[in-house]
């Protein structure tokens, strides 16, 4: 998704007091990006937080071009890039079953506190008996893990909570 895209979205959303945030996603499974714009204030089910689907490439806007920059300038506007105090969610790509630790009694992947990298396993989910490694698209420090050991996760459903900038 390029940044004139990008552009346009911020002034749809600018336009349209009745939208509160706009979140675009392409691509086919296990190969998406995901664009999330939310106006200041605006409170979603995501909790206004940005969202990142865990092995997913996902493209966020950064200010390179002119037009990206006036677009993220606007006021009223925000959320196209995360802000310092946001935590991104690294979420379930699939239903499984979630596993902390790559075998039974060992140490988990991550815990809250950790320090993570993209490419970085994070987790594994299991799937009509494959064990799927989960791994990390962003880099930060663990602030939450959401799901339990052997607890069974929905498509989409957040697992760790991702301070980007700790």
């Amino acid at each position: 998704m390029n940044l004139d895209i990008i552009a346009q979205l911020v002034q749809i959303l600018k336009d349209a007091p009745e939208l509160g945030a706009i979140e675009v996603r392409r691509g086919l499974f296990g190969s998406w990006s995901v664009v999330r714009l939310t106006k200041a204030g605006h409170q979603s089910n995501a909790g206004g937080q940005h969202v990142v689907g865990a092995q997913a490439p996902v493209e966020t806007a950064s200010p390179s071009s002119a037009a990206a920059q006036r677009a993220l300038a606007a006021p009223g506007v925000g959320e196209a890039v995360s802000a310092p105090s946001q935590l991104l969610e690294i979420k379930s790509p699939m239903v499984g079953t979630f596993y902390s630790a790559p075998e039974p009694g060992a140490e988990p992947y991550v815990k809250a506190g950790s320090r993570v990298g993209p490419r970085q396993v994070v987790c594994i989910i299991e799937a009509m008996k494959i064990m799927n490694e989960i791994e990390s698209e962003v880099a930060g420090v663990i602030r939450e893990v959401l799901v339990e050991n052997s607890q069974p996760v929905e498509f989409g459903q957040a697992l760790f909570r991702v301070d980007p900038h700790a």
